[in-house]
């Protein structure tokens, strides 16, 4: 069951791991931490995201932003930024993605299990 919450900590926990990513995106363009590590974090940020407002079944929790990111990638195979129109918009192309690759896959993965990591 989710109730809605405000958590201080998981706020602490997101703005970290934003301020991670903007850094990464803005300074990185190596062959591992950029692509595989920035995908890793997306997972732990949107899940901390979600704690911030809601107390919920760790497992549960994770496992739904985990099936949410690979929904997203496999949309990214089928070029759905484009159904929007946005395929000429560098922001909206970098936050939603425009590749499919299964190593994101597995980044998202490894993000899980960190989620499974926070306590309830």
């Amino acid at each position: 069951m989710m109730k809605l919450t405000f958590n201080s900590k998981f706020l602490f926990i997101a703005l970290t791991i934003f301020i991670i990513e903007v850094l990464i995106g803005k300074y990185l363009n190596d062959p591992f931490i950029r692509p595989f590590g920035g995908d890793v974090l997306v997972v732990v940020l949107i899940y901390a995201f979600l704690r911030i407002f809601l107390k919920a079944n760790n497992k549960n929790l994770a496992l739904g932003v985990l099936i949410f990111s690979f929904i997203i990638e496999f949309l990214q195979k089928v070029n759905y930024v484009a159904w929007f129109g946005l395929e000429n918009n560098k922001l909206m192309c970098t936050l939603m993605g425009t590749s499919f690759s299964v190593y994101d896959l597995l980044a998202y993965f490894a993000g899980y299990l960190i989620c499974l990591c926070f306590k309830d």
